[in-house]
């Protein structure tokens, strides 16, 4: 654990990373999915934290991962305008709306969606 100025964040391996201490993982959107849908790291924690019915959440662009991970298939999911295709194309039901929950999945579209995505998130941790 890294503590600066009174935040404290983990600096992690995603290889390193338990999936078993995990309660959820967020994933943002923008370009960083771009990097995160090839890092085989990654795809492999979604897909064991996507096993274990753990909560995963992405918004913008980041249900790509989830497309990379190969667990979008049959679930209903928003994203950005730019990967509703995307989505289809793997199979998930897509929907517009600012917030769409299919079991521990949760996903989003745009920034200005953050509230309602954040606040569902926090929901389904408290359940």
């Amino acid at each position: 654990m890294v503590h600066e100025e009174g935040k404290r964040f983990i600096l992690a391996n995603l290889e390193e990373i338990d999936s078993g201490d995990v309660d959820a993982i967020v994933i943002p959107g923008g370009f960083s999915p771009d990097a995160l849908r090839i890092h085989q790291g990654c795809l492999d924690l979604v897909r064991s934290l996507y096993e274990k019915n753990k909560i995963i959440a992405a918004i913008c662009h980041g249900p790509q991962v989830l497309i990379s991970a190969g667990i979008v298939r049959g679930k209903s999911m928003t994203s950005y305008q730019a990967a509703k295709d995307d989505l289809i194309n793997a199979g998930a039901n897509y929907e517009d709306s600012p917030v769409v929950i299919d079991g521990n999945i949760i996903t989003s579209r745009v920034p200005d969606d953050l509230p309602d995505f954040c606040l569902k998130i926090i929901q389904k941790l408290l359940e």
